[in-house]
């Protein structure tokens, strides 16, 4: 069936305001993005900070509802619940249904990463082939796909790597991708970090459908007993990257290898400063306008 789309454009300090309002008023979803997007000065945001949720100054609400929603009734009720808002504030449009999950499988194709590794889509069945290692992602609850430049740097990064026996940290794990991928490339086990509880979820999954959910260990990063591992890698933001340098040096074994991203390009200076304190060998890749650091955690 059609829907009933309602966007609205608030400030940040509105948009929880703004969002509890249309949940109340039976919003089926509600999705954000940024409502300058098309400006010069759009702010890119890859992944929240560790226990952060960073938005943008000014966001598009973007609610549905079921097609005989009153629009007149809808806008009157979101003028007693907010006051503030003016009714040129509101936009409604039709939305023709569709199979969501299906569109996303059909633009998702296998992709390639380095030597060895590739990222395949559920519906496609990868060749029998040993010299292959592949992941196999579930586009319900995927945070990352390896289509985002960061995340293909770190992929490619750790095809590169000898991981078997070796235990890995993957602060950030979003999906699980890279924790799986390094998983499927024979580390032994591996341990993934998030702020976000969905995270944790889509990373469980993910790796119970790529039979490696026994050698991954999930953790809130307040449930995370930091442990030096073999190899450690995060793939978050600039600043978080900056402000847990020290929690990340105490995650890797002394000559363990190490990367990071998340980095836009002009980022990575500062960066490369503070790990010098901690790891060696500090080289930097860029794809597009993205940066991974990475190293050896010193002897």
């Amino acid at each position: 069936m059609p829907f009933l789309e309602l966007s609205l454009v608030v400030r940040i300090e509105q948009q929880p305001r703004a969002e509890e309002a249309l949940d109340d008023l039976g919003a089926l979803s509600i999705t954000l993005q940024d409502a300058d997007a098309e400006t010069p000065d759009e702010q890119a945001i890859f992944e929240p900070g560790v226990g952060e949720l960073p938005l943008w100054p000014t966001i598009t609400l973007n609610a549905l509802f079921d097609e005989h929603t009153d629009r007149r009734g809808l806008s009157a009720a979101l003028g007693e619940l907010l006051p503030w808002l003016e009714p040129d504030q509101l936009n409604f449009a039709e939305v023709a249904d569709q199979d969501w999950e299906r569109a996303w499988m059909d633009q998702f194709k296998p992709m390639p990463f380095g030597r060895r590794l590739w990222i395949y889509p559920w519906n496609i069945e990868p060749p029998a082939d040993d010299d292959l290692v592949v992941v196999r992602l579930d586009p319900g609850l995927a945070f990352g796909s390896g289509t985002h430049p960061t995340t293909a740097l770190c992929l490619e990064w750790l095809d590169g790597l000898d991981l078997a026996g070796k235990t890995i940290t993957d602060y950030g794990c979003g999906s699980g991708i890279l924790a799986i991928a390094a998983l499927k490339l024979g580390a032994a086990s591996a341990v993934g970090v998030d702020n976000d509880p969905q995270a944790l979820t889509a990373s469980a999954d993910n790796a119970e459908r790529n039979d490696v959910a026994d050698r991954l260990a999930l953790f809130l990063p307040e449930d995370h007993a930091v442990e030096a591992t073999d190899v450690f890698i995060a793939n978050i933001l600039a600043g978080p990257l900056g402000e847990l340098a020290p929690t990340f040096a105490a995650t890797a074994k002394p000559g363990a290898p190490f990367a990071i991203s998340g980095i836009l390009a002009g980022q990575q200076d500062e960066l490369l400063q503070r790990y010098a304190e901690w790891f060696d060998e500090l080289r930097v890749d860029t794809r597009e306008d993205w940066v991974r650091i990475s190293g050896r955690r010193r002897s």
